[in-house]
């Protein structure tokens, strides 16, 4: 009787072994659903796929970002300046021009002065009558006395142009701070530029002027030497000396 107590107990173990051994049995890779194949390892490589399709497409928008952005920042060193002073520099260089024109007898102008010169101060024709030295003496003075006059009719007009200058560096300086660009800031800083070259303009010729005046105020100094000592030298040449002759004071 116990015999097949123990066959009964040997087969029942065995089914239990064999059920253990259906359990372990690894799942397959993949299952049906409906119909519908699932592959977990291709769907982790879809996934894996996808994500760096993502990361692409994203590093591609940075790029378009960024190429956008440096053409807006192109664009913006292209924009010219809205300001520009190049008119009001010319007008005041025409100015200085004119005053420079209006040279009174002895123009700025080399063949003039030439001729002029060694006219009026370096061949004096000293052998004219006294009358003839006086009137040569008279237009020297009026030549010297006219450049100072121009001296300070230049010197007028530079003054005068020193408040537009002031003007239009203070324009050209709000502009250069607020500009957009670079092209903006270089056509403020050129425009400064030229406004310092004015300022050059004007200042060279107010010493042109100075010196003008100081060198025919000297050259009328030395021509009056000259005739000084021919007029001197006549007055003590031996002749026909004093003759005295009547005088009236008082017309009836």
């Amino acid at each position: 009787m116990k015999f097949p107590r123990l066959l009964d107990a040997f087969a029942a173990g065995a089914a239990a072994l064999s059920m253990t051994a259906i359990v372990l049995v690894p799942a397959p890779a993949y299952a049906q659903f409906g119909g519908i194949v699932y592959d977990p390892s291709n769907y982790s490589q879809n996934i894996l796929t996808a994500a760096r399709t993502l990361t692409q497409i994203n590093n591609q928008i940075r790029q378009i970002q960024n190429q956008a952005t440096s053409l807006i920042n192109e664009a913006k060193n292209l924009t010219t300046l809205p300001l520009t002073i190049l008119a009001p520099l010319q007008a005041q260089i025409r100015q200085t021009q004119q005053l420079l024109a209006q040279a009174q007898r002895m123009a700025y102008d080399v063949q003039q002065i030439q001729t002029q010169f060694a006219a009026q101060y370096k061949n004096i024709n000293l052998t004219v009558s006294d009358q003839a030295l006086v009137t040569g003496a008279q237009e020297r003075w009026k030549t010297s006395v006219g450049a100072f006059e121009d001296t300070l009719k230049v010197q007028a007009g530079v003054v005068g142009n020193i408040d537009g200058a002031r003007s239009a560096v203070d324009s050209l300086v709000t502009a250069s701070q607020s500009a957009t660009g670079a092209l903006q800031a270089a056509q403020a800083g050129n425009q400064l530029l030229a406004v310092q070259s004015q300022q050059l303009a004007d200042l060279t010729a107010m010493m042109a002027s100075i010196g003008r005046a100081q060198a025919l105020d000297a050259a009328q100094r030395a021509a009056a030497q000259v005739q000084g000592r021919e007029q001197l030298r006549r007055f003590l040449t031996p002749g026909t000396g004093y003759i005295p002759g009547n005088a009236r004071m008082f017309h009836n």
